[in-house]
């Protein structure tokens, strides 16, 4: 892991970020190291188009490759409301963790951006459908390609997904653009016609 790349949040690529939104009028999402308070963080940006920040911070650290040694966990999942829709914000290991992912009616699509090689990309395919079919929610999730600093490999596969487990498109082995619409509408049609989260078990996500 290398923190030396790590940046502030009025550091060089948050400023590009803010300036992006404001001119694209859009929000922009994307994940950095970030070193706050003498700490690291593995950090998912959401900017706004006026230029405001919200931010979560990764909980889960992908202790295999050594992460929990040099990041400070996050101690909480954030979730964005904007313009009706209310978005959970992920990153990477998240997806093995479905339990903090459950879907409590608190959310309508979740956004996930990863660092995930090809050495397991049908567990990516595999993760990213299943957690859009159990919480019935849109999954919008974007993968590196391309090879890092210690030769992994990294395919791609970056797609957004239905409520209901279909691949509306995805890209794989490139880099790329997806423009799709989601539609708010479908996500609550379809809860409401297959209503399994009226049956689910009780239990508090922190």
């Amino acid at each position: 892991m290398n923190t030396s790349v790590a940046e502030t949040m009025e550091g060089e690529t948050v400023t590009w970020m803010k300036k992006m939104a404001v001119k694209k009028t859009a929000v922009i999402c994307g994940s950095l190291i970030i070193q706050e308070g003498g700490k690291h963080y593995n950090r998912l940006l959401w900017v706004n188009q006026n230029g405001d920040i919200n931010h979560y911070d990764k909980k889960h650290l992908f202790s295999y490759a050594g992460e929990h040694k040099h990041f400070t966990p996050g101690s909480s999942r954030i979730i964005i409301e904007y313009n009706g829709w209310r978005f959970l914000l992920t990153i990477c290991y998240d997806l093995r963790f479905p339990v903090f992912m459950r879907n409590q009616q608190d959310y309508d699509a979740i956004v996930l951006v990863a660092n995930w090689p090809n050495t397991r990309a049908h567990h990516w395919k595999t993760l990213v459908s299943a957690r859009a079919i159990e919480n019935q929610a849109y999954v919008i999730a974007c993968n590196r390609v391309g090879v890092d600093a210690n030769e992994l490999t990294y395919q791609g596969d970056s797609c957004v997904i239905k409520p209901n487990g279909t691949i509306m498109q995805s890209i794989e082995k490139e880099s790329g653009i997806i423009v799709k619409t989601i539609s708010l509408g479908e996500v609550n049609e379809y809860r409401k016609k297959f209503a399994f989260g009226e049956d689910a078990d009780e239990f508090k996500i922190s």
